[in-house]
């Protein structure tokens, strides 16, 4: 992908989940490593916040789907103040998107069936990392791992109960393209009365 600084002003789809599906769609074919990786915001019910790189596993008119521990810290604190924000950042082509809203745990059904399409060690270590929970040491982790190995050695691996999808509901985005000397240009779309307002920021 071409990184082009001299665009001067972003050609804005009226539908921003059609407008992402441009951006994230030349990325997927670019070559860039990992172009569905994305930063997740999420702060606890008194306003702690944290943040953390997840993987975009879908997305469609409904919203933005990853997975996780609904266990760990992230998923407790989903579960106590539901609003979260996105960041994806591709440095290759000088763009950023934002997107904030409300979350919602996706239906146990859709778990079970991105569950059946993860590599069998990557659903054993669903079961071996109590997520974001102190542990003594690595060989207590790798035990745990070991012994799910065993016990699932002849069948198939169970999606715990703890563990699914989480839903971002998009109320807001903004599109960041890089532009010479700190010329960025910024287009965003706020949703009100469910119709999607579109907006130009200063840099």
């Amino acid at each position: 992908m071409t990184n082009n600084k001299k665009i001067s002003e972003i050609s804005a789809h009226p539908d921003p989940i059609v407008q992402f599906k441009i951006w994230y769609g030349e990325h997927l074919i670019s070559g860039i490593a990992i172009p569905e990786a994305v930063t997740l915001a999420t702060a606890s019910a008194d306003g702690k916040v944290s943040a953390r790189t997840v993987l975009l596993k879908d997305y469609n008119e409904k919203g933005f789907v990853f997975f996780t521990n609904y266990k760990s810290r992230k998923g407790f604190q989903l579960s106590s103040n539901p609003r979260a924000a996105l960041l994806f950042y591709w440095p290759e082509s000088g763009r950023q998107v934002r997107i904030e809203g409300l979350t919602e745990k996706v239906s146990d059904k859709d778990s079970e069936s991105y569950f059946r399409t993860r590599p069998r060690e990557s659903q054993l270590s669903a079961w071996a990392s109590e997520q974001s929970s102190v542990i003594p040491n690595r060989q207590y982790l790798e035990n745990r791992f070991d012994f799910y190995k065993i016990k699932y050695s002849d069948k198939p691996v169970d999606k715990p109960r703890y563990w699914g999808g989480f839903r971002l509901i998009p109320e807001w985005f903004e599109f960041w393209q890089e532009g010479d000397f700190r010329l960025h240009d910024r287009l965003t779309y706020t949703k009100r009365k469910n119709l999607w307002v579109i907006e130009r920021l200063a840099p």
